[in-house]
């Protein structure tokens, strides 16, 4: 496979980044992914600066290969997350839910490379303006909070947009996802739901077992009304937001449901009342294995597959001359 400008401006060795999934991608799941030669993403979700440092530290004292910290810039501790990876140089940032543009200058000067996650092309288009690295596309079928366009048709439309590196993520689980979103012009893929079944990741057994019986009609989205959108693995939870939406309930109730519900699933293994955030993907999964392992198949996969596919067209064009 061809090195591909993220592989460059970010220094690893195969374009897969992990999703800095909140309370998920801890520091020991970062270091794992980065050890392996993708780009490992602690998750900063709504957490402290405190405990965000605690994760970065374990990174720093696990791997020295470059990683990153995904801030939701909604949070109310964003401004000192952000002044935490200035401090700590981490070399990359990922964010979403917001726009990063006010903090590009500080980001700039120290080197540091900001990745976006976008759910549209305008968007895109907005933040590649704004100075940004490259773009993280993301569709509907990812886990966690959702946009409303497929990740088969939002990648190629934000690859046409811009001309930074384009990131496809929302669906991709395995080889044959990162080949299709290579082919739609993507130069590299993030996964966030196949690393929760990683060894590293150190998410409560139900949470993964949840995950590893899903099937393919398992996740819904949950909470459209409130303009919030959250995918997840249908539960009690999930059902009784659905029920309180069909009745007209109040957005703010709707959102309270959901506070410290991913917690719950991730520390304490509450699968019935927690948020089982998971894309489409989680069919997919059927095992826990190694970060390195999952990246080395996935990688593996991709590669015969696009073989494959160029020694067929190689033949094609010889029939055409």
């Amino acid at each position: 496979m061809q090195k591909s400008r993220i592989c460059s401006l970010l220094n690893i060795e195969y374009p897969i980044l992990q999703g800095g999934m909140a309370w998920v991608a801890t520091g020991e799941l970062a270091a794992a992914v980065s050890r392996a030669g993708g780009l490992g993403i602690i998750g900063a979700g709504q957490s402290s600066a405190e405990l965000v440092e605690r994760e970065i530290d374990k990174v720093q004292n696990l791997t020295d290969k470059p990683f990153g910290v995904n801030i939701m810039l909604l949070s109310p501790y964003a401004e000192e997350i952000i002044q935490l990876v200035l401090d700590k140089d981490v070399p990359i940032v990922t964010t979403g839910a917001g726009n990063p543009g006010k903090y590009m200058d500080d980001f700039k000067k120290k080197g540091v490379k900001v990745i976006p996650v976008v759910a549209s092309v305008a968007l895109a288009r907005r933040l590649e303006k704004q100075g940004v690295d490259a773009i993280i596309a993301e569709g509907m079928e990812s886990g966690g909070h959702v946009g409303d366009i497929t990740t088969m048709v939002l990648v190629p439309q934000v690859v046409q947009a811009v001309k930074v590196p384009v990131i496809a993520a929302g669906g991709i689980a395995d080889g044959r996802g990162m080949a299709a979103a290579l082919a739609l012009g993507a130069e590299a893929v993030q996964m966030g739901t196949r690393f929760i079944c990683a060894e590293e990741c150190t998410v409560h057994n139900n949470y993964k077992n949840m995950v590893l019986k899903a099937k393919d009609r398992e996740t819904v989205v949950t909470g459209r009304s409130t303009g919030h959108p959250v995918r997840i693995i249908k539960n009690k939870l999930s059902r009784l937001i659905e029920q309180m939406e069909a009745q007209g309930t109040p957005g703010e109730e709707i959102e309270s449901m959901g506070v410290g519900k991913l917690r719950a699933v991730v520390r304490e293994g509450d699968t019935v009342m927690g948020s089982v955030m998971a894309g489409q993907s989680a069919a997919m999964v059927n095992k826990i294995e190694p970060a390195g392992e999952i990246i080395r198949q996935v990688m593996a996969e991709a590669c015969e597959i696009m073989k494959v596919y160029g020694n067929m067209n190689q033949e094609y064009c010889r029939e055409k001359e």
